[in-house]
Order: C-alpha cells, then structure tokens, then sequence
C-alpha cells in the first residue's frame, strides 16, 4: 500500500506535535507489539534500528555510494529544506554533486509511530562540499522511517539550520 503525500504529512505532524509535547503514552498493544517484536535484529530496539539507518544513509553520502543512499529512501519519500519539498527524483538529482567529509549526531530523540515505524530528531554537525564548495553547518533534523517489505526506507525528512549564537564581546 502505498502512502500518499498527504498522509506522511499528517503523521510527520502528528509525530512532531508528540516531540513537542514529550514522549507519547502508546495503547497497551502498541506498546506491547513494540516491546515483543521479534524481527530477527539481534535485540536491537526499534530506535536502535532507525538510528542506524539513519546514519547509514549519512555514510552513504560521505562515501559517494548514491545507490545506497537512494535504496534507503522511499520512492515516495518528502524531504523539506529552506528551498521548500522535494521528492525523490529531485533529492539524488542533487546528491551528485554533495559530499559529506565529516559529521557527529547528538541530542537524538526518538518517537515509535507503530511496531515498524519511528521518528528520529537530532542535531547534526556537518562538513562537506556541495557542488563544489567547502562547507560547514549545524542543522536540526527530523526523519521518518518505516519498514516496507523486509526493508527501512526513509518517507520523511526535514532539515533546519541551527541559529549560530551570536559572538560575544570580548
């Protein structure tokens, strides 16, 4: 079944009012499908599994392999920035040409939607080269993640610029 565009926005909200508001109280069965998955990971908790994912698809882009960055995202997935939506086409279109040199994840915050969906928020901070530039960047992040088909892609992402403080007088 897939998800429509309109649908991940609405959970991407729902989930983000729930990061507002602190970690949601799951229905017992929820929780329990959570508590009692068994899905072959090792004892890896559900927000184990999306962190991981996520910071494979990090890999992918600080080690060129598009391929695997792309095969973790869903073909209908939306990501957000400063210039507004894309879509998939659109994101690796512009991958190309983008390199991540270094980054450190931290504040990682977690929120399950279902036994095979979660919300990761975090800060990143980032070095790279962007079609041809050095860069660096502190950016709030917000992804989506869901199993499909025996594999986690990402629906969903969002990136803020972190507001740097200003300097200090000396």
């Amino acid at each position: 079944m897939k998800i429509g565009l309109a649908m991940v926005l609405v959970v991407a909200s729902c989930v983000a009012c729930a990061l507002l508001l602190g970690r949601p109280k799951l229905p017992v069965a929820a929780a329990a499908a959570l508590d009692s998955r068994d899905d072959g990971s090792s004892g890896s908790s559900l927000e184990q599994q999306i962190v991981a994912k996520e910071k494979e698809g990090l890999d992918a882009l600080k080690s060129g392999h598009l391929e695997l960055f792309g095969n973790l995202t869903a073909e209908d997935a939306v990501f957000v920035d400063a210039a507004g939506p894309a879509d998939k086409a659109l994101v690796m279109s512009h991958v190309g040409g983008f390199r991540l040199t270094e980054y450190a994840m931290e504040d990682v915050r977690f929120v399950p939607v279902s036994a095979t969906a979660g919300l990761i928020s975090y800060k990143i901070t980032e070095k790279g080269v962007s079609h041809g530039h050095e860069f660096s960047a502190q950016v709030y992040v917000s992804s989506l993640w869901a199993e499909r088909e025996h594999q986690w892609v990402c629906l969903f992402s969002q990136e803020t610029a972190a507001k740097v403080p200003p300097k200090q007088p000396s």
